[in-house]
């Protein structure tokens, strides 16, 4: 069920466009605050689309997208960022010639309580054993995603979105962002997630949304998970 009257972020009929291709058709979605909500969807399934259409990348999108009662559907990404949502990109963005400590530093504030440097070491200490030594694209894949998920955690967003952060990473590596997670939700963080990887977002995740061809189609609590098991096999085509 969706639930607007207690939703952080609400999200409706939301379409968007790529030049010419529709790619979200009517996407409809809540995300309560203090939630770890999962987007699952084989690739090309809307997900990150969905992601970027929240946070303006997407410029091209009409419908309604809501965060603490203020309609972001018109604004523009910087303004969007400003009410308190940080996007991390499967790619990472991590800029080449800085270090980890300037890419840390990078982001403005955009609002009060961002971690400091010290707690944001505390999540991820082999950061804090890579500084003043290394560039940011010469950390290892799990090193750049910590600095990733790290850098906006300076930025005092409350609502994080958070995509593919655990592609191609080592199991050891996985395990350290799935606790971070959950530290993460135990300080007020709410965490929207696109995940293909259901058996990570199922150790993470209090609700999932399942996405097909830039719709819907079905959503179910961490709780009904071993239920659902045999439709997200074919969801997921694993």
């Amino acid at each position: 069920m969706l639930d607007t009257a207690h939703a952080l972020l609400s999200v409706r009929d939301l379409q968007s466009w790529y030049g010419e291709s529709h790619i979200l058709h009517g996407v409809n979605f809540d995300v309560r605050e203090g939630e770890v909500v999962t987007l699952l969807g084989r690739n090309g399934a809307g997900k990150t689309t969905t992601m970027k259409s929240i946070m303006g990348i997407v410029a091209n999108r009409t419908g309604s997208i809501r965060y603490e009662d203020t309609e972001t559907i018109g604004l523009p990404p910087e303004k969007i960022a400003r009410l308190g949502i940080a996007f991390c990109p499967e790619e990472r963005g991590i800029f080449a010639s800085l270090g980890v400590e300037a890419n840390l530093l990078l982001p403005p504030q955009v609002r009060p309580g961002g971690l400091s440097l010290d707690r944001i070491f505390e999540l991820f200490p082999n950061l804090k054993e890579r500084l003043g030594s290394s560039q940011g694209t010469k950390l290892s894949g799990g090193e750049q995603q910590m600095l990733a998920i790290g850098r906006i955690l300076r930025t005092g967003a409350r609502l994080l979105l958070l995509d593919e952060p655990t592609e191609g990473l080592a199991p050891v590596i996985i395990q350290q962002i799935g606790r971070t997670i959950h530290a993460l939700k135990q300080q007020g963080f709410t965490i929207l997630l696109v995940e293909q990887n259901f058996r990570f977002a199922s150790t993470v995740a209090d609700r999932y949304y399942v996405m097909e061809h830039g719709r819907i189609i079905d959503q179910f609590a961490n709780s009904e998970l071993d239920a659902n098991v045999e439709k997200l096999h074919d969801y997921l085509g694993v």
